[in-house]
């Protein structure tokens, strides 16, 4: 068949008990738009799921990335689900992410975050999606660095001759709206002096070097810079492809074995443990958190979802080997919420200007006086 689309996109338009979980009716009346758009041909095949209070739309196409008959789709459906559910239920924060009024063409910028993949299949193509909740795009910057060009972590950067060429990495300022490729390994210092700052510079997408083969790509959008104030943390998401010259699907995990510090988690101005999850816990309850990460696996054949039982997916971080990473996690999580809202457990100056704190400090502006 022709190249495929994977798209994957999501948005917060309300959830059960505060910023906790999407409501079930929710999930069923997305997929029954979404059964329709695939009798209708629209698309090849879908899986709705969700990461905490985020509503995740997971769709097999033919209309290449960025395509207005899909986003409009999505559009739509984060619409009916705010108008038909969130709405009547008066479930928490509906519509939160649709921060426009009307579809205008494409729905990066208005809001819902998108990772889309345009691919040729190859003769076997898993791929694993990742949606995380109450954090930011760069929460992804870590464990993309150490699946794409750290060899203590990636095998197959060593032994692997298809992936000795490297990786090429696209590099986002997501605050001046420009990117920039570096080539890994040669560029490697120059890739960690970007990504470190993972308030700014995003891991957008990465290619094989040697032929420019997409394989993995992540959500961008940061919701304060398009809103101009906060209105809910981003909670992003991305697709990876896996084996056959790129990186094995136990190489994609294993990062996340360690449940790094990421921003987010309560009111998005703390700092928090990423921790892995599986489905039946990606809820976020403890001081609305702590951030959670779910990773789903499949199959591509032919356009269609392949998963364990028709496409259900193998519910990959609901596996005993995370078990730990839970454990540690929680210790962190523990351990930064005995410094209550001192640094660093509460993000820097530079992002809480995107909060509601500037509301407070503006009622104090007047009462500073010079040091004498």
């Amino acid at each position: 068949m022709s190249s495929v689309t994977i798209s994957l996109i999501k948005a917060d338009v309300g959830s059960l008990c505060g910023h906790h979980i999407v409501h079930p009716k929710q999930i069923e009346v997305a997929q029954e738009f979404l059964e329709k758009a695939k009798v209708r041909g629209i698309v090849l095949d879908y899986y709705v799921f969700n990461c905490g209070d985020d509503l995740e739309l997971l769709m097999t196409h033919e209309e290449g990335e960025n395509s207005q008959r899909i986003h409009e789709l999505a559009w739509n459906i984060f619409k009916e689900v705010t108008e038909k559910v969130s709405k009547p239920l008066k479930l928490y924060a509906a519509g939160q992410d649709l921060l426009k009024e009307t579809f205008s063409g494409n729905v990066k910028g208005m809001g819902p975050g998108v990772a889309e993949i345009e691919i040729e299949e190859r003769p076997s193509e898993p791929f694993v999606v990742f949606a995380a909740d109450k954090t930011e795009p760069g929460a992804w910057n870590l464990p993309l660095y150490k699946i794409f060009a750290d060899p203590s972590n990636t095998a197959g950067l060593v032994i692997d001759p298809n992936m000795h060429g490297g990786f090429s990495f696209r590099v986002m300022d997501v605050k001046k709206g420009k990117y920039v490729d570096l080539e890994c390994p040669k560029e490697i210092y120059e890739l960690v002096a970007l990504i470190g700052t993972t308030g700014r510079y995003v891991i957008d997408r990465i290619y094989r070097s040697e032929d420019k083969l997409l394989a993995a790509v992540a959500s961008t959008s940061r919701l304060s810079l398009i809103a101009g104030k906060y209105v809910g943390k981003d909670d992003p998401c991305m697709i990876v492809r896996a084996q056959h010259g790129l990186p094995a699907v136990g190489e994609i995990l294993a990062p996340f074995g360690f449940p790094h510090l990421v921003a987010g988690w309560m009111r998005g101005s703390h700092n928090g443990p990423l921790i892995p999850v599986g489905l039946k816990d990606a809820r976020c309850t403890f001081f609305d958190g702590p951030p959670r990460v779910v990773g789903l696996g499949f199959q591509l054949s032919n356009g269609k979802l392949v998963g364990l039982k028709g496409k259900e997916p193998a519910d990959i971080f609901e596996d005993v080997a995370f078990d730990g990473a839970r454990r540690k996690g929680m210790e962190i999580a523990d351990y930064l919420r005995r410094h209550g809202e001192f640094m660093p457990a509460r993000l820097g100056p530079e992002e809480m200007e995107y909060t509601t704190l500037p509301d407070v400090l503006k009622k104090l502006e007047e009462r500073f006086a010079e040091e004498k």
